[in-house]
């Protein structure tokens, strides 16, 4: 509580602090110019003129930004706005011409004290505006840092609604893969295999860099290729013989920066489609590159020539929707995403822009 007590007295002095800033300057600024460039009055006669006047200034102000603007014109009452401000500013009006009347014009100008009432109607009017020019001038300082504000509050929940998918979609790996390891794992187990530790080991990496690792928003190139060959090496012993798996890496700078977790839907979806029973030569084949501020990744998969499954069903798994909307969110306008239906195979050719 003491916190938060101070907290609001640092704010509340700052606000008395800005508001001070604000009438000095007006009062400096307007007693300046007009005691400059007319004959009749000098800069202190113009600076006593703008302190009586404050206090009529100062509620045509304040009643403005705090009550009628947030009251009735925010919120879309503008007729009510119209017919209450209206008669405050003749009102207002009035009052200033009453004290000027009565205390400087006595003295500055006796003449026109001589040959015209204080309730004069031009003179009314005048007043009006004059008390309401820094009023107005006021509320648009107030509007503005309203919207600056806003601005600001839409953009930081636009970002954390953007980390917030992105962190999503990072964390969409098809939990049907887990579960397939952790079987084979299991039999492994029961065969004694001598595999069982590696397949333990490639696991622990995949999932430690998932989980851990990839929780920012660039990686070194490196690391998502070590952790693609973990996941073809557990998908090559999971099918055995009856998979042929190519993985190609050419001139790939290790000071590469990508962003975590893009490539795996795409391989993942490769074996999706690459690697179904009714498939009599099944085979996977993928090639990362990077040239010139440039990353190539290219994935072709075998498929049945007979089934019926088109390019659209190949587009329609959650793992390439999610790599397109990744795209979007990370390398819009700087990326390209091919997708060919080859007959006898599936290719997806993806370019990326890349920072080193």
């Amino acid at each position: 509580m003491r916190g938060l007590t101070s907290n609001n007295e640092g704010l509340t002095f700052n606000r008395i602090k800005w508001h001070l800033l604000f009438w000095s300057a007006y009062i400096f600024f307007y007693a300046t110019v007009f005691g400059a460039l007319e004959s009749d009055t000098t800069i202190l006669q113009r600076l006593n003129i703008e302190l009586i006047n404050l206090p009529i200034k100062l509620i045509a102000t304040y009643s403005l930004v705090y009550f009628f603007i947030p009251k009735f014109l925010q919120t879309r009452k503008y007729y009510t706005f119209f017919i209450t401000i209206i008669p405050l500013a003749f009102l207002l009006g009035m009052i200033n011409r009453y004290v000027g009347y009565h205390t400087y014009y006595q003295t500055l100008w006796p003449e026109s004290v001589a040959e015209t009432p204080w309730l004069y109607w031009p003179k009314v009017f005048y007043g009006s505006i004059s008390v309401y020019t820094v009023a107005f001038i006021a509320a648009i300082i107030k509007l503005l840092k309203q919207w600056f504000s806003t601005q600001q509050i839409n953009s930081s929940l636009k970002q954390e609604k953007l980390a917030a998918e992105l962190k999503f979609l990072k964390a969409q790996i098809h939990p049907h893969f887990l579960f397939n390891t952790l079987n084979n794992l299991y039999a492994l187990t029961l065969k004694k295999s001598p595999k069982a530790p590696e397949v333990v080991l490639k696991l622990s990496d995949l999932l430690d860099y998932m989980l851990y690792e990839c929780n920012v928003p660039k990686v070194g190139l490196e690391k998502e290729i070590a952790m693609l060959e973990n996941y073809i090496e557990l998908e090559k012993i999971r099918y055995g013989d009856d998979l042929k798996v190519n993985f190609n890496v050419d001139n790939a700078s290790k000071s590469v920066l990508i962003s975590p977790m893009l490539l795996l839907p795409l391989v993942e979806n490769a074996f999706k489609h690459g690697v179904s029973g009714e498939i009599n030569s099944k085979w996977v084949n993928i090639k990362l590159e990077t040239n010139s501020g440039n990353l190539e990744f290219s994935i072709e998969n075998s498929k049945d020539p007979k089934s019926k499954n088109k390019k659209e069903s190949y587009t329609e798994g959650i793992g390439l929707k999610n790599v397109i909307r990744r795209l979007e969110l990370v390398y819009k306008d700087v990326h390209q995403l091919q997708v060919n239906d080859k007959g006898e195979s599936f290719k997806v050719v993806l370019n990326v822009e890349i920072e080193n």
